[in-house]
């Protein structure tokens, strides 16, 4: 297990949202998932693959959101990687839009001396009660 699992963990959800976060640079997060293997789960909606995932990101609405991430959990895994747990909150620019919880998993995994994601999963938490 990697004893850095923590500042590893970290230091990926505050690049991956800084890079996922910026219109322009958007599409260019696909280059952190696996080629080929990569899972991304967005909404219940699957797609694998670098070319697919790169293809949802162009298509997310969120070009006026303000992202504020709560919380940040991370594991090791056994192979070296890190399990990381995102909390959080979306916000609309807009005057009178309400507040969205969101949560994001990722498995990261070691490769080529950096890490690139796995897993991922996103789901914003709306309760339908």
């Amino acid at each position: 297990m990697n004893p850095n699992f923590d500042a590893i963990g970290q230091e990926f959800v505050r690049h991956y949202y800084n890079v996922f976060d910026d219109k322009m640079k958007r599409e260019t997060i696909a280059a952190m998932y696996h080629p080929t293997e990569a899972l991304l789960t967005f909404e219940g909606q699957q797609f694998q693959g670098v070319a697919a995932i790169q293809d949802k990101m162009k298509a997310i609405p969120l070009d006026n959101m303000i992202r504020q991430c709560t919380t940040i959990d991370c594991q090791p895994t056994v192979d070296g990687g890190v399990l990381v747990t995102v909390i959080g909150q979306l916000k609309n620019n807009a005057e009178n839009d309400k507040v969205m919880g969101f949560t994001q998993t990722f498995v990261l995994k070691p490769g080529n001396g950096s890490f690139f994601i796995h897993h991922d999963i996103f789901r914003l938490a709306l309760h339908n009660c």
